[in-house]
């Protein structure tokens, strides 16, 4: 593994011929979720089981989380909103624009530049995706802005600014997409997650569905057919 800046956010570099992220093979770009730290989801490269030449970046959000140590966050949320919520049960924020959202696309959009110019990756070996906020911020930079990757990951995330990204869904229809969620997720809805689903299925994409009995987490399962669909998508 090595530790790069792209776009003035830190990012994880590992697979590839050399497991440094060298090489030129198509380039799958993982965020982690809100609260974690910036190393999170990096041990999932040595679980997919993918092509050797599948390099895999893993960015580090850029916002710190006061008072806890290594916790970071593409963009703040309200933490007494967020209790509030896990003890009411999840629910839907399909129609909110999360403050500080779009500043952070900004800056994935610009990393993600940076890592395609810089590592010659073209769009269509580029696969963009995350975890909870980092789906998000996934989700947000492909549909709202001059993003177009070959796959779209969307693990255990939830819609938000939904409007802006069923408008912005209409010229993705040839990006596919795997999402998983689990049915007995605290934090986020599984309801919402499925209207995403049939959301992006109206738009025309092509979407595939990983359900499991679990919360808010990445099982064996997922891992397993992550790696089909990164597989497919990359080759």
């Amino acid at each position: 593994m090595r530790e790069r800046r792209f776009g003035n956010i830190t990012v994880r570099l590992t697979g590839g011929e050399d497991r440094q992220g060298g090489g030129d093979g198509p380039l799958v770009v993982l965020m982690h979720g809100f609260g974690a730290p910036g190393t999170d989801l990096v041990g999932l490269w040595r679980v997919l089981d993918v092509p050797r030449s599948v390099r895999f970046a893993f960015p580090e959000a850029p916002v710190e989380i006061p008072g806890l140590f290594g916790a970071r966050a593409w963009w703040m949320l309200d933490l007494a909103r967020a209790e509030q919520a896990m003890a009411e049960g999840p629910r839907s924020y399909a129609h909110e624009i999360p403050p500080g959202m779009e500043d952070a696309t900004d800056r994935v959009v610009e990393m993600l530049e940076a890592l395609q110019h810089e590592l010659g990756v073209p769009s269509e070996r580029l696969i963009v995706g995350g975890f909870s906020q980092g789906s998000m911020a996934a989700c947000n930079a492909v549909f709202t802005r001059n993003v177009s990757p070959g796959g779209l990951v969307i693990l255990s995330g939830t819609p938000v600014n939904l409007e802006a990204w069923r408008a912005g869904m209409e010229s993705k229809r040839g990006v596919p997409v795997f999402q998983s969620h689990g049915h007995n997720d605290p934090l986020l809805s599984f309801q919402a997650a499925e209207q995403l689903r049939d959301t992006m299925r109206e738009a025309g994409l092509s979407t595939e569905w990983a359900p499991f009995r679990g919360g808010h987490e990445i099982p064996m399962p997922v891992l397993e057919g992550l790696g089909r669909f990164l597989s497919t998508a990359s080759s």
